[in-house]
């Protein structure tokens, strides 16, 4: 369990923002859809700011277990107004946009200075809550923009490129979660780190930028 060296505080202020971040960047994708003529996420009751409904119990455990989780928005694509691939793209783009909001969020009372850096052992002071709602927020915008399928930014690319080359890419959802294992755990056994260099460079480039901190 990664988690299991971190201090108390640190667990609760984690558990606490990245509930949020995985919900309300569930419920961005679900309110999209909803707006483009999909009633599927609001029959499934997900156009609500109740952060529970957008969760998946079993993501949520592998993310404290693993440091991976995830969660999903149910959409019928058929159902969309307009293009279907540009469709898709607008609704795939709301999630990462609602985790570099809510990233932006968190940062403001850090960066006008209301908060002070402060740590605590068991129950997490407001900077250790501000700031891992910023740090789990970046993290996941930019994670969701890799074009990897299943995430958001394959969605995304097939939405941008020519209709011909986005139906060949079709070919590659099939092996979504075989290449994402293998692109998450895989490579990095053997020093090729693609997602944790890109994450991570996007993540160092915008923490600073807002909370005015390094």
């Amino acid at each position: 369990m990664w988690l299991i060296n971190q201090p108390i505080s640190e667990i609760i202020a984690f558990a606490i923002t990245a509930i949020l971040a995985f919900a309300y960047h569930e419920f961005a994708h679900a309110i999209v859809a909803d707006r483009l003529g999909d009633p599927t996420p609001r029959d499934n009751g997900r156009i609500t700011l109740n952060p529970f409904p957008h969760l998946s119990v079993f993501g949520l455990i592998m993310l404290f277990l693993v440091g991976f989780g995830w969660a999903v928005t149910p959409v019928n694509p058929s159902l969309l107004r307009g293009n279907y691939r540009r469709s898709m793209a607008m609704v795939a783009i709301a999630g990462p946009l609602a985790n570099l909001a809510m990233a932006i969020l968190w940062a403001l009372p850090i960066r006008l200075g209301f908060v002070e850096p402060g740590f605590a052992e068991i129950i997490p002071t407001p900077f250790q809550i501000l700031w891992s709602g910023v740090r789990i927020n970046l993290l996941l915008f930019a994670f969701n923009l890799i074009p990897i399928p299943p995430l958001d930014g394959f969605t995304i690319l097939q939405g941008i490129v020519p209709p011909d080359l986005a139906y060949q890419l079709d070919a590659l959802r099939q092996y979504g979660s075989f290449l994402l294992l293998g692109v998450l755990f895989l490579l990095p056994m053997i020093g090729i780190n693609i997602i944790g260099t890109v994450v991570g460079q996007v993540s160092n480039l915008l923490l600073p930028v807002l909370t005015g901190m390094v």
